[in-house]
């Protein structure tokens, strides 16, 4: 084991899935100045050297900033044989290659009748919670989610950002990586050998048995936060399940979880209007609501533009005491006047 950070572990992934197959290659923007092989805040010294001195530049390149024609690229030399891992910088900038996602790289091996794969990787950051405005904020897996031939993940933590991304650019189909910035500095032991976490497979981030949080990417370890908190003020056990693949999903895992506590809460960054949460939770009352003892809550962010003003911004996501405010509501426990607060102006 060794301490990585999240966005360390990103690279120790691409490196390790380079060194492995000579089919790999990455590109985007600026991905040459980066020893990482990733974006923006990933130009941090590493004693694992320079990806474009270890690799050169028939497998690392940078792109001209259009993002249509690196996913139209990605796709043509994922077709033809290659295993690209492209780097697209902002989540927000994957609206300006739309066409190419939904019609070419979500469809083109269901349309060629599997004669052609797709195995290529889209990595973007999720830069919200750091005063970036509308443009550059948005959350939007869960608009993927309803594109048939896409996978979607999520990871929360270093572990699973190296292990779930080791399995991404094996998979032969398109993968999707939505990486919260919020994340990118936190640490932990990872194992410095390679491994791969399968897709659709979630992890239970805590066990318990009085009521279910699953929690999506930034909403993981505050979820845990407030689930200790609860431990320790009222002897509450609450179990936190990360799906962390949002597509597949591990459907089994959170039901199997319901099943034990008949309470849920669903924890995401994304707006709550057909979000992630939507989808967990009408599975959950399809499947088991005769087991369900209250109303399944979901903490969100409410359906409205992420305004430039950081007392505005803090205000949007789940947080500990949002979270907290929400289990305590589905407990029917009185709520802190803190959470209570911070739980109502997150529902405006």
């Amino acid at each position: 084991m060794t301490v990585m950070s999240f966005l360390g572990a990103i690279g120790a992934a691409q490196r390790e899935a380079m060194d492995a197959d000579e089919r790999v290659i990455i590109f985007g923007e600026d991905v040459e100045a980066n020893v990482y092989g990733t974006t923006g805040a990933g130009k941090t010294r590493s004693d694992k050297g320079d990806f474009l001195q270890m690799y050169g530049r028939n497998r690392i390149r940078n792109t001209p900033i259009s993002e249509e024609s690196m996913v139209g690229a990605a796709a043509g030399a994922a077709m033809t044989g290659l295993r690209p891992i492209v780097d697209l910088s902002y989540s927000s900038f994957l609206y300006m290659a739309m066409d190419q996602f939904v019609n070419q790289v979500a469809k083109n091996r269901y349309m060629f009748g599997g004669q052609a794969s797709m195995p290529v990787v889209f990595r973007s950051a999720m830069f919200y919670g750091l005063n970036t405005g509308a443009h550059h904020s948005d959350r939007p897996y869960p608009m993927f989610m309803n594109v048939p031939g896409l996978k979607i993940i999520a990871p929360a933590t270093p572990t699973d950002a190296k292990g779930l991304l080791r399995s991404a650019i094996d998979s032969d189909d398109p993968v999707l990586t939505f990486e919260a910035c919020l994340l990118w500095g936190s640490k932990e032991d990872v194992p410095e050998e390679e491994f791969w976490i399968p897709l659709g497979e979630a992890r239970t981030a805590r066990e318990g048995t009085d009521v279910t949080v699953v929690a999506i990417s930034s909403s993981v370890p505050e979820a845990v936060a407030a689930a200790e908190a609860l431990a320790a003020s009222e002897g509450v056990s609450v179990e936190v399940i990360d799906p962390r693949t949002l597509v597949p999903l591990d459907r089994d895992a959170i039901l199997r979880s319901v099943h034990k506590t008949g309470r849920l809460v669903v924890a995401e960054p994304a707006h709550r209007t057909c979000g992630a949460a939507a989808e967990i939770s009408a599975h959950v009352v399809e499947e088991a609501f005769g087991v369900l003892k209250a109303p399944i809550v979901r903490v969100t962010a409410p359906d409205m533009q992420i305004p430039f003003s950081t007392a505005l911004e803090k205000q949007m996501y789940p947080t500990r005491h949002t979270i907290e405010a929400a289990i305590r509501r589905v407990l029917d426990l009185p709520a802190s006047a803190e959470a209570t607060e911070l739980a109502s102006a997150s529902a405006q």
